[in-house]
């Protein structure tokens, strides 16, 4: 049997966080005449109802945290009256113990000035940022020596593009095939999150004009995991060296993340990989 949903624990955060953004909005922000007689700062109770499509005892009840049910419809023009954004309106989902549901993803083509930072202080940690479309947006030293970024225009500077098209890339993953099958599979999840960005839609659609090989794997519909484990690497100096790797979120609203390569440990190459990563004359 399942127990009775209740707003016990929340009610008063509840209550409180209705009351404070209800109060911080001007009437004229709404298109609404402030009067003469208002003595409530900010919003009535009724005109939030108003706004969000709800009768007034209806709404009253929920400021006062009563145990009622709402729909995620109801708390998105609820959302949409009280201004909030969009870690306000994850809040007030929490509170009235609702699933939030899935924002539509964007991509996003700047990196805070931070981020690079943190990449910058790991020179020997193969480093890069991506966005859903996987752009590679930002990079360190040691990224850009394993994978050549800054020698690619801006526009081509994309992981699918240079996974399916850069032949130098091609020779960098051993396999190649067994690889690039396993990270396109999770290229899929971004794909299927940003369903209304024309961007990821013509990137696919020129891939599979250009890579028959793209062609054929995307019909495959795999999905995996986010990519992270062990991926194996040739460099021509060193010959196949094994790294652990794994996609870090540096930014959730955004969909930006870290991906982060280390040598593994029990790899001989450690030592011979971080002279080589250190020295500049050997960059390709």
């Amino acid at each position: 049997m399942t127990a009775p949903r209740t707003l016990t624990r929340t009610r008063e955060d509840l209550a409180e966080f209705l009351r404070m953004h209800r109060e911080k909005i001007a009437p004229e922000e709404v298109g609404l005449p402030r009067g003469r007689r208002r003595r409530t700062p900010g919003l009535r109770r009724e005109e939030v109802a108003a706004l969000a499509g709800v009768g007034l005892t209806w709404y009253t009840w929920l400021e006062q945290g009563r145990d009622i049910s709402v729909s995620a419809t109801f708390l998105d023009n609820l959302s949409k009256a009280l201004k909030l954004d969009a870690a306000e309106r994850r809040h007030l989902f929490l509170l009235t113990h609702q699933r939030l549901p899935s924002e539509l993803g964007k991509t996003w083509c700047s990196v805070p000035p931070l981020v690079q930072r943190l990449m910058d202080d790991l020179p020997t940690r193969p480093a890069y940022i991506l966005n859903l479309r996987w752009d590679v947006l930002a990079w360190n030293s040691a990224a850009n020596k394993l994978f050549n970024f800054s020698c690619h225009a801006p526009e081509r500077r994309n992981m699918l593009w240079l996974l399916f098209t850069d032949p130098a890339m091609r020779q960098r993953l051993s396999p190649w095939e067994t690889q690039v099958s396993q990270m396109l599979s999770s290229f899929r999840r971004d794909f299927a999150r940003a369903a209304q960005d024309p961007t990821i839609d013509e990137l696919v659609e020129e891939l599979t004009k250009v890579s028959p090989e793209f062609k054929q794997l995307w019909k495959t519909q795999e999905v995996n995991a986010p990519c992270q484990g062990v991926r194996h690497l040739h460099l021509e100096e060193l010959g196949e060296v094994a790294f652990e790797h794994t996609t870090l979120t540096v930014d959730e609203e955004r969909h930006l993340r870290l991906v982060y390569y280390a040598v593994k440990e029990a790899d001989p190459q450690v030592a011979a990989f971080t002279r080589w990563v250190s020295d500049d004359k050997g960059a390709r």
